[in-house]
């Protein structure tokens, strides 16, 4: 499914600019500002970093329920990843709708996922690190997540793979027999530049 932000769906593809020469490439990966004036009010308090060594290693579809919800914005800084979120605010026009997009060290891109997506990624190489800041520090009480398959996403495996698991992911509830702690509050989002 491709990627269009609007009201309704505020997860936002950022493609940060680089500047290179004979050395290589500079970029500003955050600017708080920048951010603000895209309609992404977030304040990050937390990095993650991850490293998958399997291709095809999947994480997610997790979230932090209220009141530790969190923000995301993620990026791939080696390999390639697919990077989705999922509506799951109780009462959206899109509720069990995904987004996707690939994030790699080549391309730069990044991912804003607000509070109320579940958010997931699937490695399309070995060796991949993704890093991800967050708006609310970690809170093991307000961990929570959907299986991976009952969204209706187009992973792209290719036929006959499984994706590698965590035991946590394996046991998720799926999107059906899922009570989610977020609601759509229909609130437009701010202009984007």
């Amino acid at each position: 499914m491709g990627l269009e932000t609007d009201a309704v769906n505020p997860v936002q593809l950022i493609e940060p600019r680089r500047f290179g020469d004979a050395r290589g490439w500079f970029t500003e990966t955050y600017n708080e500002a920048a951010f603000h004036a895209r309609g992404i009010p977030s304040r990050f308090v937390q990095d993650n970093h991850s490293l998958s060594v399997s291709a095809f290693t999947l994480r997610g579809l997790h979230f932090q329920s209220p009141p530790d919800a969190q923000d995301k914005l993620v990026r791939c800084i080696r390999g390639r990843i697919y990077d989705v979120a999922v509506d799951v605010r109780r009462g959206s026009p899109s509720y069990g709708q995904w987004v996707a997009a690939e994030l790699s060290a080549e391309n730069g891109h990044q991912l804003f996922i607000p509070v109320g997506f579940a958010h997931a990624f699937l490695t399309l190489e070995p060796n991949c690190e993704v890093v991800y800041k967050c708006s609310a520090l970690y809170a093991p009480a307000s961990d929570g997540g959907i299986r991976w398959d009952s969204a209706g996403i187009d992973w792209p495996l290719p036929a006959g793979t499984a994706p590698e698991l965590s035991d946590k992911d394996k046991v998720l509830p799926s999107l059906d027999d899922f009570e989610s702690p977020f609601a759509y509050d229909g609130r437009p989002l701010l202009p984007l530049s």
